[in-house]
């Protein structure tokens, strides 16, 4: 798409310059010669009115103050008396001049100049033209390598974005390219991944859910067949047809806890085993130099060497989300700390500041919702991101702020990729 703009755009300045120029270059070619032969008919009616004026009056003629009067020209003057005057250098011959001559009262007057002084003068104007057109089309080239390369490469953005979209990785990316058909499309897009996120955190949250309410009732039938064998002491086919139903329920126990660990792994994205210190150290390079223009800075603590499961550039967002968000809210040190629970690995970002108002504690993930001038989109998309991921991100203290990225462990990737046992022992 781009060469055709290109070759398009190249074609259609081509075509404009050159009916353009070869127009101007003839008329301005004519027009140079038209105005030398007019100043030679000026200059033959300027010399025969003074030599008139000179000779009725008995004055002098001489060629010295003719040819200070008009440089570059040869004149020759024919009087009364059949006398000649003449001034100026003779110039080539009559085929490489331009003559004009008048008469009256008996005086005749010739003027000539150089054919090809007029000829350069004329080259000197076509040399300017053509360098005007070799500008415009080099400009023309520059204004449509510019263009195409501003069509295109939005559209280029917007294809990856379908194809993230399309592969499960709903991250809106917010951009904006200034060109108003291409930013609604954006626009469009950003709103899908935004639902996209929303339906597959939905659904991971049903998955575990169901999960936990199975694995309830089932744990519950585990002890009671377990009451049911230590209780039958003497009929062996009690304690026989209990140990099967205690081995089955064990597997179904098993199923639903690999069940539970593909739903979390379910592939919506690129998520994959990351190191967090590489984020965090990413981030705050990043961010170090802002928070320091506003006299402020941003510490690392916890527990190094971390790997969760999660989209290396999702994680990136939803870090500068929240720092953001300290940034412009919060006040004092940022610090960022990193510790490992029970099947979650933390990350968790705080400051000094005032915290959170209570009226916003409840609903500081929701959309459209800040105590600023913000969107109020920046906690609900970096929400809706961790949950992409299989992760969550809570607020846990509210003043001072501290809000918690709950990430997966590798640990649950070999989980989830663990055969499903099922059927009878």
């Amino acid at each position: 798409m781009r060469r055709r703009l290109l070759v398009s755009t190249f074609a259609v300045a081509i075509v404009a310059i050159l009916l353009l120029g070869i127009p101007l270059a003839y008329s301005t070619h004519k027009l140079i010669y038209e105005e030398a032969e007019q100043s030679l008919q000026r200059e033959a009616a300027i010399i025969l009115a003074g030599v008139q004026l000179r000779w009725d009056s008995r004055q002098p003629i001489t060629s010295e103050q003719i040819g200070h009067e008009f440089p570059g020209r040869y004149v020759v003057i024919i009087l009364p008396n059949a006398s000649v005057v003449t001034a100026g250098t003779v110039p080539p011959s009559r085929g490489q001049r331009l003559t004009d001559s008048r008469a009256a009262g008996g005086i005749h007057v010739d003027v000539s100049r150089n054919a090809q002084d007029v000829e350069n003068e004329a080259l000197r104007s076509l040399l300017l033209i053509g360098a005007l057109v070799v500008l415009g089309i080099a400009v023309t080239t520059a204004l449509a390598v510019f263009q195409a390369r501003k069509l295109t490469v939005p559209l280029i953005d917007l294809a990856e974005t379908a194809d993230r979209l399309g592969s499960g990785d709903a991250r809106p990316r917010r951009r904006r390219y200034g060109i108003p058909e291409v930013d609604r499309v954006a626009e469009v897009l950003d709103r899908s991944a935004v639902r996209i996120a929303d339906l597959l955190a939905a659904s991971r949250e049903f998955a575990s859910d169901a999960s936990h309410q199975l694995r309830t009732p089932l744990t519950a039938l585990s002890m009671r067949l377990e009451e049911m064998v230590e209780a039958a002491d003497y009929p062996d086919l009690v304690r026989e047809e209990g140990a099967a139903a205690l081995a089955q329920a064990e597997r179904l126990v098993a199923v639903v806890e690999q069940l539970l660990a593909r739903a979390r792994h379910d592939r919506t994205g690129a998520a994959t085993p990351v190191a967090v210190d590489e984020i965090m150290a990413q981030q705050v390079e990043e961010w170090q130099p802002i928070f320091q223009r506003d006299g402020r800075r941003v510490e690392v603590t916890g527990e190094r060497g971390l790997v969760a499961v999660v989209t290396r550039a999702g994680l990136s967002q939803i870090i500068a989300t929240l720092l953001d968000n300290s940034l412009v809210h919060g006040a004092g040190t940022v610090t960022l700390c990193t510790k490992l629970t029970a099947g979650s690995v933390v990350v968790e970002i705080g400051d000094e500041g005032p915290g959170v108002p209570p009226e916003l504690e409840r609903k500081v993930f929701d959309r459209s919702v800040s105590s600023g001038e913000g969107t109020g989109l920046g906690l609900y998309l970096a929400r809706s991101l961790v949950a992409v991921d299989g992760g969550r991100l809570e607020l846990v203290r509210a003043r001072p702020a501290i809000f918690a990225i709950f990430l997966r462990e590798a640990a649950e990737i070999r989980a989830a990729g663990e055969r499903l046992v099922i059927g009878p022992a």
